[in-house]
């Protein structure tokens, strides 16, 4: 079955409407391109010329690309809710979860908790598929690197999919529900077989996702900081990963003010783009799963960043005395 078809019956399965990649409008942008270039050749009498579009095509490009736009955007804005509204389920707690659980309709237990994460992955990965099987198909035609190089505008945007750390955060959700079932000798729903936390030789640990066999999503869980596993792990808005105390030194804050003080022009130590400390999400998930998989290596930093945390405070409170005194 072709992978068009496929992704229609899926879209068309789901219980609600959601946005997604409009894959038969786009093709036939597409095909509707060739088919006026290869008639404007016949008209210009040069049959042996090469039969595709010109590597830029304003007319393709001022609708093929800005309508995926707004799908993709569509798309990321839709799982990054729902995503946030199921773990802040999952990690609430007395009244509030008994309220949010009446609110949304949700059965409350583990297995409707890890079928609507399957579900939302599922979401996140067939229609990231969709966007890379379009984004070539363009190439393809044109002859091109313009489909990769939206694909660039597109994670610099903080549109695409798979840079999401909302996805992140629900495959350490699910090994944690996995986890949990195991400690309690229930037999765990067979869900997410390709979802797993592992390490490498050097203790490395990684985040591991494979549920068709074009994609497969590899999250390294290494802060390029400390070079070590992250602790209290926190990400930007660009999508990469630190300890919470690194990236508080990277965007010259303290641990006190936190990462919202950043100055806008503070750039990721990675990428370099400015702008993405505002926004920084807590991976509450995954810090769960790590302090549960690395126990000792926790404990260690624990103590490290409490002691940190006072020496901070300590020099916070004696700033604010000496200004207060004129000093």
């Amino acid at each position: 079955m072709k992978f068009c078809k496929k992704y229609q019956e899926y879209m068309q399965a789901q219980e609600k409407e959601l946005p997604g990649v409009g894959l038969k409008k786009l093709k036939k942008i597409l095909k509707k391109c060739r088919r006026d270039f290869e008639s404007h050749q016949e008209l210009e009498g040069s049959p042996s010329a090469a039969q595709h579009c010109p590597h830029h095509c304003p007319v393709c490009d001022g609708t093929f690309f800005p309508s995926l736009l707004n799908e993709m955007s569509a798309v990321v804005g839709c799982f990054n809710e729902r995503a946030q509204k199921l773990l802040e389920l999952h990690l609430a707690s007395g009244f509030r979860k008994y309220f949010i659980w009446c609110k949304g309709k949700l059965q409350g237990n583990h297995v409707a908790l890890m079928q609507e994460g399957k579900d939302l992955v599922t979401y996140a990965l067939i229609n990231a598929i969709a966007v890379r099987k379009i984004l070539k198909k363009y190439d393809k035609i044109h002859y091109s690197n313009q489909g990769q190089a939206f694909r660039s505008q597109a994670q610099s945007m903080h549109i695409e999919i798979l840079q999401s750390p909302w996805l992140c955060e629900l495959m350490a959700f699910h090994i944690n529900l996995r986890n949990t079932k195991v400690k309690s000798k229930k037999k765990a729903p067979a869900l997410f077989e390709g979802c797993s936390l592992t390490f490498d030789d050097d203790d490395k640990p990684s985040l591991s996702c494979e549920l068709f066999d074009s994609v497969k999503l590899d999250i390294d869980l290494t802060c390029s900081i400390c070079l070590d596993t992250v602790f209290d792990p926190v990400s930007l808005t660009c999508g990469h990963i630190f300890c919470y105390m690194c990236s508080c030194s990277a965007a010259s804050v303290t641990i006190v003010d936190g990462l919202k003080a950043a100055e806008p022009k503070e750039k990721c130590p990675l990428c370099r783009e400015t702008g993405v400390y505002e926004g920084a999400l807590h991976l509450e998930e995954l810090n769960i799963l790590l302090s549960q998989s690395c126990a000792e290596y926790w404990e260690q930093r624990l103590q490290s960043e409490r002691l940190e945390r006072i020496r901070q405070a300590k020099q916070h409170w004696e700033y604010q005395c000496r200004a207060f005194m004129g000093v």
